[in-house]
């Protein structure tokens, strides 16, 4: 199977979750490669980074290497949207996902959005709640949770600012949680 690889590591100050990678972004080969998706503008117009990126691989690395930002998913099987995902899916994906979080425990995990994070708590810990936006009771292993609007396309609901101010919510909780104040 095609699909995004995972940039994890030890030593990671945030691990970003998506849903699954859309089929555009396995063919280009890095994260939210859509050029509808609004995860580049509200990435660059937060306090996230300090230097702007353009979408593609070369910034995924600096992402990763500078700004100690991971990448990985949910579901790893690609689908032209999430909606085509099945509950097999999330029974035979969210469960390793779990193990990789828990190997690798950054400061903060961010699920993008809130079906992802809902999705993650029932088919990988058996659990149903209700899910706000931004920080999150529940922890996962000794890593705190901070839940984002998705920033794809289908999801219009939240405007561009809507991101960059969650965005900026998520940087001051990371600098929390990594001082003991989370």
């Amino acid at each position: 199977m095609d699909t995004l690889p995972d940039y994890l590591r030890d030593g990671l100050k945030i691990i970003s979750v998506g849903l699954n990678p859309s089929i555009p972004s396995v063919k280009a080969g890095f994260y939210f490669a859509n050029p509808r998706n609004r995860f580049w503008k509200a990435l660059n117009s937060s306090r996230l980074v300090s230097v702007p990126l353009e979408p593609g691989e070369e910034s995924m690395q600096i992402l990763f290497n500078k700004f100690q930002i991971g990448f990985t998913d949910l579901v790893k099987r690609p689908s032209r949207m999430g909606k085509d995902l099945k509950v097999a899916d999330y029974r035979a994906w969210a469960p390793v996902l779990q193990e990789k979080l828990l190997r690798y425990q950054p400061s903060v995990i961010w699920f993008h959005g809130v079906g992802t994070y809902k999705s993650y708590l029932k088919y990988a810990e058996d659990k149903e709640r209700e899910v706000p936006l931004g920080p999150q009771k529940h922890v996962i292993g000794k890593s705190s949770i901070f839940v984002t609007p998705n920033p794809s396309p289908a999801n219009a609901k939240y405007s561009l600012e809507e991101l960059v101010r969650y965005y900026n919510e998520l940087v001051s909780y990371q600098i929390r949680v990594s001082i003991g104040l989370g």
